[in-house]
């Protein structure tokens, strides 16, 4: 980058992304991010194939976690969530038998999917609905500077093929979140199906923030069900190869084992190892058909950096763990480092 980057897009799925993107806000506000611009803008394009339809309300995991972490409203100690959650509503539905109640809708939380459903309901698409909810998460603390867009407007869903040996074909699908949540992904997966994914479109502004950004960031969320469920969305790879920003990732795995999630789950359906090295390399050089220009692994995985200089990345090694924001603005002075010269 020639000079000072200032519109930065970053492909984010939940927990890992949004911790990430806090840390990245934090370093451009306390100026200790060189290579960025003071006034720098920030534009997430989040992962919508954990969406799904619970108790006849649009649930948005990963849109909703970018939204409360960046907004100030986020359980940190889950991860996800709101702060100050209760659980009347869920016990209720419960003691009434409803199924599905060990995805935990808290009451607070509630209130959000109530207000989406409803202007979806009157015909807003999910892009105006987000831009409206981040009028109170986002704008009162960071401004018209970052915003939050959907991958797609459109219904895409995730789904997990897992054994079944009662099925005639010896496998069942179930929904992501069944699949995360209730079956805490202690199941082996089998092959992951993104329902609607082929046939979406991507979401208004989603195009534009990749090729008109000066830096993109893949940051630590899972390669599999989050940045790459948005990769998968049509015209987001072409968008990614042909933008004139360079284009950098962070690993979401430490020594072998992710750090939240279930990326040890998921990485070996698509026959990609657990290892920082073959994520990077699954991710591929933007010079042999991939989406990166620069790869970030930790220090501990400095092993990998000769794979991966030889896949045509450029790559290093630092900590990568996000233990508070200044350790994560740090990870992204070192991305945009990677990729700067």
């Amino acid at each position: 980058m020639s000079s000072p980057a200032r519109r930065i897009t970053v492909l984010s799925g939940g927990v890992g992304g949004a911790r990430f993107v806090r840390g990245l806000l934090h370093g451009i506000d306390s100026r200790n991010l060189p290579g960025l611009a003071e006034d720098a803008e920030v534009t997430v394009v989040a992962n919508t194939g954990d969406d799904w339809w619970l108790h006849g309300l649009k649930v948005c995991p990963d849109l909703d976690t970018v939204m409360y972490t960046l907004g100030g409203g986020i359980d940190t100690e889950r991860g996800w969530g709101r702060r100050g959650e209760t659980w009347h509503a869920n016990e209720e539905l419960a003691a009434y038998g409803v199924e599905r109640t060990w995805f935990g809708l808290g009451d607070r939380d509630l209130a959000t999917h109530l207000v989406r459903t409803q202007m979806m309901d009157a015909g807003f698409p999910l892009s105006q609905v987000t831009e409206a909810l981040c009028r109170r998460w986002l704008e009162p603390g960071t401004g018209p500077r970052v915003r939050l867009l959907p991958m797609t407007d459109d219904r895409v869903e995730t789904h997990i093929a897992i054994a079944d040996p009662e099925s005639p074909s010896g496998r069942r699908v179930v929904h992501f979140q069944e699949y995360w949540v209730r079956l805490r992904a202690q199941v082996p997966a089998e092959t992951v199906v993104v329902v609607g994914l082929e046939d979406c479109s991507p979401a208004p502004g989603v195009i534009d923030a990749i090729v008109d950004a000066d830096l993109v960031i893949l940051p630590p969320s899972n390669p599999v069900v989050s940045v790459g469920t948005i990769l998968g969305v049509p015209r987001v790879r072409e968008a990614l190869q042909a933008t004139g920003a360079p284009v950098v990732g962070v690993s979401p795995i430490i020594g072998g084992h992710h750090v939240h999630g279930m990326a040890e789950q998921l990485l070996p359906a698509i026959g990609v190892d657990v290892t920082a090295g073959a994520v990077g390399r699954h991710y591929g050089s933007r010079a042999d058909g991939g989406v990166l220009d620069g790869w970030l692994v930790d220090e501990s995985d400095d092993d990998h950096l000769g794979a991966l200089h030889s896949a045509g990345l450029a790559a290093a090694a630092v900590p990568l763990l996000m233990t508070d924001d200044d350790a994560t603005a740090a990870i992204a002075a070192a991305a945009v480092a990677l990729v700067g010269g």
